[in-house]
């Protein structure tokens, strides 16, 4: 809980894109609570307050708009950019906290480019 203060608990509904437009998509959630919609490539990511989670999923549904997954993760509050040595090192890290059995999730702050992760998949 020592850094619990760089991140917020947010809901997080992840929507295809398919032929579906970012308008579309906003005029769907945003009367729903929705506070932003990120544009992850191939995907929306519809983020919200926990509290809103319900109100934005039933809003898709009802607009007849398929999604992924809902969540309520915790979400950074700023990301750290990080090179490849650090990216290396955190995914080290991660790795290793995924094996531990007392660790139920994990969250990072660190924001690992496109082309950091292109030079560590090498």
């Amino acid at each position: 809980g020592s850094v619990s203060y760089l991140f917020n608990r947010k809901g997080v509904v992840i929507v295809p894109k398919g032929e579906l437009t970012e308008d579309d998509l906003m005029l769907a959630v945003l009367e729903a609570g929705a506070e932003e919609i990120n544009d992850h490539g191939d995907s929306f990511e519809v983020v919200s307050e926990p509290t809103d989670l319900v109100a934005v999923r039933t809003a898709l549904q009802n607009a007849g708009i398929d999604y992924d997954s809902a969540e309520s993760p915790l979400v950074p509050t700023m990301f750290v950019p990080v090179d490849e040595e650090a990216a290396r090192k955190v995914l080290k890290l991660v790795d290793v906290l995924e094996d531990c059995d007392d660790v139920q999730e994990i969250y990072t702050n660190a924001d690992i480019s496109d082309e950091v992760m292109a030079l560590i998949d090498e």
